[in-house]
């Protein structure tokens, strides 16, 4: 069983996010403590996090209601009994990504682009993660791979972007993803970096002026997509440092995983979006949940969906309902769910 890893690179110089990312809660009776929840839960959060960590920043933390068993955002980091159920239509590896990765830490699903697993690590274990089971140790980027990653790319002239994830591909220090992008930036045929990371909402930040140095690199052009499920993870602060990144002209996307518990309700969807537009990002795609082992309990029937998707298309113009879509394994693209 693969754990997956809090910390995987070496940090060349500590800043406050690191600090910060440092001292994040990973022990399920301090969680408990903090947020005055009953201790009886202790015993299962233990057991589901045997295999998947707890672990959740504390300033996330803060945003929680003491007291509220039912908080969405508990809900996206407390390990529970219902992780222990086991229910055969949900996998470890549900997408068959090991079918697309012809080198370690290189995923290779779709025409044209490309995304490479930086780090296992992560701001925040989220219980619905659908790598919770993902082999990192052996299947990630290093120094053993690196070049042959880059040669990879350049050799293929139908890819057009580069897409980093991970884990969180920001966790990674600004110093080695400014080496990376400069060796991608230099490959003719690649056009667009595309990063994924819920590390932004966690920890602003990690918005440094190095960060936007290296996405703001010429004839690259740069998109981040923050992960964001419900409007209580956004405020004030994350709002002052997207302004940096709007600034520097980055796109700012936003894709959101429709969870049982923590937005399956139209009118907690359109305040999201609406809040997202405000702070300048454009709600792109609502995700179904990926069956992954231990997540069953977040999901969704099929006509369940359906009713909250059409109530939200009620509520919002079209600009700002996102693309409902599941991920089906071997498919070429996301399917739209109409």
């Amino acid at each position: 069983m693969t754990n997956v890893p809090i910390v995987q690179l070496n940090y060349e110089k500590s800043s406050r996010w690191q600090t910060l990312l440092a001292q994040a809660i990973t022990n399920p009776l301090e969680l408990l403590k903090i947020l005055e929840l009953d201790e009886n839960l202790l015993l299962a959060a233990k057991l589901a996090s045997r295999d998947f960590k707890l672990l959740a920043p504390r300033n996330y933390v803060d945003k929680i209601k003491k007291g509220d068993f039912h908080d969405p955002l508990l809900r996206q980091i407390l390990p529970i009994a219902e992780e222990l159920i086991e229910n055969n239509d949900y996998l470890k590896d549900p997408l068959q990504e090991a079918l697309t990765n012809p080198i370690p830490g290189l995923l290779h699903k779709y025409q044209g682009r490309v995304l490479l697993t930086i780090t296992g690590a992560c701001s925040i274990n989220c219980r619905y993660c659908f790598r919770r089971h993902f082999p990192y140790s052996e299947n990630r980027m290093n120094k053993t791979n690196f070049d042959q990653i880059i040669n990879y790319l350049a050799q293929n002239s139908s890819i057009h972007e580069v897409i980093l994830s991970g884990g969180d591909p920001l966790v990674a220090t600004d110093n080695y993803l400014a080496k990376l992008v400069d060796k991608i930036t230099s490959i003719a045929h690649i056009r667009r970096l595309r990063i994924h990371s819920r590390l932004p909402i966690m920890l602003p930040d990690r918005i440094t002026p190095e960060m936007i140095a290296w996405l703001s690199r010429p004839n690259l052009k740069s998109i981040l997509v923050l992960h964001i499920n419900h409007p209580n993870e956004m405020d004030e602060h994350l709002a002052m440092a997207l302004q940096k990144l709007i600034a520097a002209k980055i796109t700012l996307l936003n894709q959101t995983v429709l969870l049982k518990g923590v937005n399956d309700q139209a009118a907690v969807l359109a305040e999201l979006s609406e809040k997202l537009f405000n702070y300048g990002i454009l709600p792109y795609y609502l995700h179904t949940l990926d069956k992954t082992a231990g997540t069953a309990h977040f999901d969704l029937t099929p006509e369940a969906i359906s009713k909250i998707y059409d109530a939200l298309q009620t509520l919002l113009p079209g600009y700002l309902v996102p693309k409902l879509v599941r991920e089906k394994a071997g498919a070429k693209y996301k399917t739209l769910i109409i």
